[in-house]
């Protein structure tokens, strides 16, 4: 059946980002109430999505299609599964916050930032829902332009530009792996029909080199050891709201990819090099951690968490057990709503005190009680405490790796000790100890709107860590299907 719900959803949103490129009066309180308007739209359409979604059915709903190349078997086709469903809301969710948090905005060119912000809203909520993979790879690549004008003209220091081409470079070179397995795949197939390539059946000899097409851009996007080398660059001189949105969504599509193309395309690859792979995240895993402990800027020292966090989920994500794929899935998710919180609250500081550097601080639960309080919470959602929601995403991979190799259990849960390691310190380096006031001459809690963005966040969190049989009952039938395609080689 057609429901053309999500492409009347991508039109308005388009609409409204349309008006608000073309608005020249300088009116800035209504144009940034016009772009908090607009990711209204996708926010509150989840609502309706979430209570009509049937959690038993498999495959995609809410499904239209649009005939863009009939000759060449090409075509728009978008739907829902659930995956695509808990990422579009994600998405939804933190563009809003984003959007909110712009309210603070004072650049002359204000504007131009927020069409950038919407643009990338646009072409991520597309890269979720799309089903052909000719356009999942356009809207794949696309998001990263804006994002790298973000962060090379919105940069908080002169390496920006450097860091903007790290993340550019990076991306695009393991893109390029990507379109040379769309175009085998398409010469093969005759379409880019997500559901014509899913029902045709690869060679072994073939999965063996179509999966590094496959896997190198995505393991780029998470980033996996050795190509981890641009996040911790663009994440330090990256906006606050860029760094939000990197490791908040930007970093799921890599999950994202190989939830949905890797291993249900290429179930006997992954089998074969699932060694090579849990190698590359363990290795990941410690040296994240270890640099974590070295670093002295505290984004710095989110970017190598967020790396350490995304390289346990691929070890759930290859581990071939339901626990351990729904924990990496979960595990996204929660990270998603925590790396947020955490960069908002570091924006908060650096917007205060023009530097992130430990050194400089100290002390702040005398000066900053509600900003410590909050960021306690956040703190605790990063090394994984009960209650919180990355502990269930950490939990259930533990589950699932136990099921396969107790080795492995074993390394990977050493990440999650140095996750509480490295977490407690920070916050004891910044909230605790004498204040140091001569660096800094003016200390200032955080505003009302500041309070509202991160108390959000924490509910969030806290909803995740409580309710997890939201997600998990969601995302199953996507799951098993995963399964299945490993069992049938």
């Amino acid at each position: 059946m057609t429901n053309p719900i999500l492409l009347y959803t991508i039109e308005l949103f388009l609409l409204m980002l349309i008006i608000v490129a073309l608005w020249n009066k300088a009116d800035t309180i209504f144009v940034k109430g016009l772009v908090i308007c607009t990711t209204i739209i996708p926010l509150s359409l989840c609502f309706g999505l979430w209570q009509k979604f049937d959690k038993t059915k498999t495959g995609y709903q809410f499904c239209c299609k649009l005939h863009v190349i009939p000759d060449y078997n090409i075509d728009l086709s978008v739907g829902l599964d659930g995956l695509s469903l808990c990422l579009f809301t994600l998405t939804s969710f933190i563009f809003f916050l984003c959007a909110l948090a712009s309210v603070k905005i004072s650049s002359p060119k204000y504007k131009t930032f927020l069409l950038y912000l919407l643009l990338t809203e646009l072409l991520l909520l597309l890269s979720w829902i799309v089903k052909d993979l000719l356009f999942f790879f356009v809207f794949f690549e696309s998001s990263l332009i804006p994002v790298f004008l973000m962060i090379g003209a919105w940069g908080s220091r002169p390496r920006k530009v450097k860091a903007a081409f790290y993340f550019f470079l990076y991306t695009f070179t393991g893109s390029m792996f990507l379109l040379v397995g769309i175009i085998y795949i398409y010469l093969k197939c005759g379409t880019t029909s997500y559901y014509v390539i899913l029902n045709t059946s690869f060679t072994d000899s073939e999965q063996l080199w179509l999966f590094w097409c496959f896997f190198i851009p995505f393991a780029v996007k998470i980033p996996m050891f050795p190509f981890h080398i641009w996040l911790p660059e663009a994440h330090v001189e990256a906006p606050t709201i860029g760094s939000v949105i990197l490791a908040s969504i930007m970093l799921k599509l890599g999950g994202y990819g190989f939830l949905r193309f890797t291993l249900t395309m290429f179930p006997f690859a992954c089998q074969q090099y699932n060694f090579v792979i849990s190698t590359l995240a363990i290795i990941g895993i410690i040296y994240a951690s270890w640099s974590t402990m070295i670093q002295n800027d505290v984004k710095r020292i989110i970017a190598y968490s967020s790396i350490a966090h995304m390289n346990l989920g691929v070890l759930g994500l290859f581990s071939n057990t339901a626990a351990g794929i729904n924990g990496a899935f979960y595990l996204m998710l929660g990270h998603g709503i925590v790396s947020a919180g955490l960069f908002f609250c570091v924006g908060i500081l650096y917007e205060r005190h023009k530097t992130r550097l430990l050194d400089y601080f100290g002390g702040l639960t005398l000066v900053m009680p509600v900003f410590a309080n909050l960021f306690l919470w956040f703190t605790l959602g990063n090394m994984g405490f009960p209650g919180t929601s990355n502990f269930t995403g950490e939990l259930l991979i533990l589950v699932g790796l136990f099921q396969k190799n107790v080795f492995l259990t074993f390394i990977a849960a050493t990440g999650i000790t140095w996750s509480a390691i490295y977490s407690i310190w920070m916050y004891n380096r910044l909230m605790f100890g004498a204040l140091k006031t001569t660096s800094i001459s003016e200390f200032t809690d955080i505003e009302f709107g500041e309070y509202c963005i991160l108390v959000i966040l924490v509910l969030a969190m806290l909803l995740l860590g409580i309710f997890p049989e939201v997600i998990i009952l969601t995302i199953d039938p996507c799951v098993e299907n995963i399964l299945a395609a490993s069992a049938n080689i």
